[in-house]
């Protein structure tokens, strides 16, 4: 009872924005559900004059709400199935991971972009998009403010991919009787599921080729999803290193290890075992659902917390950053199918 009075306000406000974004994203796909959210959340925060009665349930769907998304993710997940069709993409996989935190790195202390938005735009960019930076979040300390302006900026180059790819593939010369290479470059070069489906979607439209396409897509996508459970154990271990070495109250790693990552690969080893037991994948498709619908309330929260005159004063070293990491995903990407015949 105590924590309905505490936090029902707060989650009652997120759930009347996530419901609304969550069908719109369904009808605009490229823009998505968790994007509609931060920006209806952006202008519901400029309307209230006092936040005080809904501040805990805001805070509470912006943490502990996502990291239950990021759970209820892994059962999307066959392992088998990941690793079966995207063992062929893995080392485009992990060059254009390693190519876009490279970048983040290098533009973080180059052109003095802060810390954490620099580690959320190249985790965004080369893992996957929204998904990667709210598993990574939590475990860097990253605020609303700083997570509304990474998703921002991945939204954006997501929106040019799932324009823009299709028609560059087609100048590029890629094999339009088989989706397999586009597939391959779509999956790999394009950061958030929804831009990925959607481009893959357009070629075998554009082909003929049925889902042949969006299903190499998807699955080379799933097998980058699983890169978020190294990156966010290796941000912790350092993190806690860092924190170590200050002066004041001491961070300990098991303070901010994320154990909601072991929950969603204990999550993707449920769904991997039960399916080689014969159970289909369609049980899990209502987990998966309510994932993405979480995703967005808590998208809706940290818009909520988001001052978005100083999210918009703040943005340009962010989109050049975001701008540099997606070019140099794409050019790896297609650098590395070469080299292995893909393309």
């Amino acid at each position: 009872m105590k924590f309905i009075e505490k936090n029902g306000k707060g989650l009652a406000l997120c759930l009347a924005i996530a419901l609304p974004s969550w069908l719109l994203g369904r009808v605009f796909p490229v823009i998505g559900g968790a994007v509609i959210a931060i920006l209806a959340g952006m202008g519901v925060t400029l309307l209230l004059k006092d936040k005080s009665a809904v501040e805990s349930g805001v805070k509470f769907t912006s943490k502990k709400i996502l990291q239950w998304a990021v759970i209820l993710l892994g059962f999307g997940l066959n392992l088998n199935v990941v690793w079966q069709t995207g063992k062929e993409s893995l080392p485009i996989i992990v060059c254009t991971i390693t190519t876009s935190l490279v970048i983040a790195y290098v533009l973080h202390r180059a052109m003095h972009i802060p810390g954490r938005i620099s580690t959320l735009v190249g985790v965004g960019s080369s893992i996957c998009g929204g998904s990667a930076i709210a598993a990574t979040a939590p475990v860097i300390g990253a605020d609303d403010e700083e997570v509304a302006q990474a998703i921002s900026v991945i939204f954006f180059f997501n929106v040019l991919a799932a324009v823009l790819f299709p028609t560059f593939g087609y100048l590029l010369g890629f094999d339009t009787a088989s989706g397999g290479a586009f597939g391959v470059f779509a999956g790999t070069a394009i950061n958030d599921t929804s831009s990925v489906t959607a481009a893959a979607a357009t070629w075998d439209s554009m082909w003929g080729l049925g889902s042949a396409t969006l299903d190499k897509a998807v699955t080379v996508k799933l097998t980058r999803t699983i890169a978020i459970i190294p990156i966010t154990l290796v941000l912790a271990f350092v993190r806690a290193k860092r924190e170590r070495s200050k002066e004041g109250p001491q961070v300990s790693f098991r303070q901010i290890f994320p154990f909601f990552i072991l929950y969603f690969l204990g999550a993707s080893l449920i769904t991997t075992a039960a399916m080689r037991c014969g159970v289909s994948a369609a049980v899990f498709h209502p987990l998966k659902e309510l994932s993405k619908f979480l995703i967005v309330m808590a998208m809706a929260a940290i818009g909520l917390n988001t001052n978005i005159v100083k999210l918009v004063k703040t943005g340009g070293k962010p989109i050049l950053l975001g701008l540099c990491c997606w070019a140099g995903i794409t050019g790896v990407s297609l650098l590395m199918q070469h080299v292995m015949h893909i393309w």
